[in-house]
């Protein structure tokens, strides 16, 4: 089995399949590439059981052929060659593949392709088609607000909701919540299902440089994303997601509108003096003024700005967690943002004034936290 290809083309496509290998496999088939040849196509795929992701690119070839190399090997093998045509034989008889390039050449054992796991089959699946550019936006806006608590696993992914209305995306760890919708898409099924982390963290930065649409497959335990020369395939995480809905506040009458850069740098500059176990920092708000506190008293560290809002509600004292307000307004592209309150007690809601697409939705929800006064 001999094949010839572009080393830097082969090892684009190594690095995204690479995306799902882990550092300590249950089985020692995992720490490989499964090579799949079949002419002048050849397909690589890499798997952890739950997640597998394969890509197919040309090579010159005229064989058929199967074999699982070395994943780590491969990898450095070819990061430390410049771009040049490598030529791959894969000699059955004593199990070694032999790269060579215009330096030299380089010999590793394989395993025989068949031990490698098969994908599940998919049954009884529905199909919805996503432009790739919005799916990125989707995973980046919500992802980050996922938990990663091991015993509630149902919010360590990010929650899709497919319908005839929109398309919606929602991530919790009962501190923050995200919610993302797509007024402007839409799905012939009504669908629910959790995506887990890992091979979210690859689509998104896979997605990134692609610029079709991305078909997705899922049925009730499986999902699978279509693009480009891309598959992958994950198992979804099992369990009822948590009614979103019921903790989204719906009456908040008191409304602060400011600048977001002004408002990001200052809980930025204020939350260094805050607590660092509670990374606690207070709002004030009274009239066109917003005074942003923090105070560690176990070190007598404490630090105060005043910044010009526009502020319509009773005057209101209220905590956040800064980590949970910086990631938020980070992970906005907007001028101004709204912070929607109702009591200190009750959690706050962070919206866009501005920068948002026709039919784009993005809320963002952050939980208080207790003021000792």
């Amino acid at each position: 089995m001999k094949f010839i290809v572009s080393s830097g083309a082969l090892l684009k496509q190594l690095q995204i399949v690479g995306g799902v290998l882990n550092n300590n496999n249950t089985l020692a088939i995992l720490d490989n590439f499964l090579f799949d040849l079949d002419g002048n196509n050849l397909t690589i795929s890499a798997s952890d059981l739950e997640t597998t992701i394969s890509a197919s690119l040309e090579v010159d070839s005229e064989d058929n052929g199967l074999a699982a190399i070395p994943a780590r090997l491969l990898l450095d093998g070819l990061k430390a060659l410049p771009e040049q045509p490598v030529t791959f034989v894969i000699n059955g008889s004593n199990n070694t593949v032999e790269m060579s390039s215009d330096y030299g050449k380089y010999s590793l054992a394989f395993v025989e392709g068949d031990e490698f796991p098969k994908l599940p089959e998919m049954e009884d699946i529905s199909t919805t088609v996503i432009p790739a550019e919005i799916l990125a936006t989707a995973v980046n806006k919500t992802l980050f607000a996922a938990g990663n608590d091991e015993l509630r696993p149902v919010m360590s992914g990010v929650f899709f909701q497919f319908s005839s209305d929109n398309l919606t995306f929602v991530a919790t760890d009962a501190h923050k919540l995200v919610r993302y919708r797509r007024n402007d898409l839409k799905s012939d099924n009504t669908a629910e299902f959790i995506m887990p982390r890992k091979p979210l963290t690859i689509l998104k930065s896979t997605l990134a440089s692609v610029g079709e649409e991305v078909t997705i497959h899922y049925n009730d335990t499986n999902a699978r994303f279509e693009f480009e020369n891309i598959i992958l395939t994950c198992r979804l995480i099992d369990g009822k997601y948590p009614n979103y809905e019921a903790v989204i506040p719906k009456d908040n009458p008191n409304r602060m509108e400011i600048e977001r850069g002004v408002f990001l740098s200052s809980v930025k500059r204020v939350a260094i003096f805050s607590n660092k176990t509670t990374h606690q920092v207070r709002l004030k708000m009274a009239g066109s003024e917003l005074n942003i506190s923090a105070e560690d008293l176990d070190f007598s560290n404490k630090a105060h700005e005043r910044l010009s809002c526009n502020y319509q509600g009773e005057d209101m004292e209220i905590g956040f967690n800064s980590r949970f307000l910086n990631e938020m307004l980070s992970n906005l592209e907007s001028d101004s943002v709204s912070l929607e309150m109702s009591a200190p007690n009750r959690a706050g809601i962070i919206l866009p004034n501005d920068g948002l697409e026709d039919g784009e939705d993005i809320l963002m929800l952050v939980m208080p936290v207790m003021l000792n006064n």
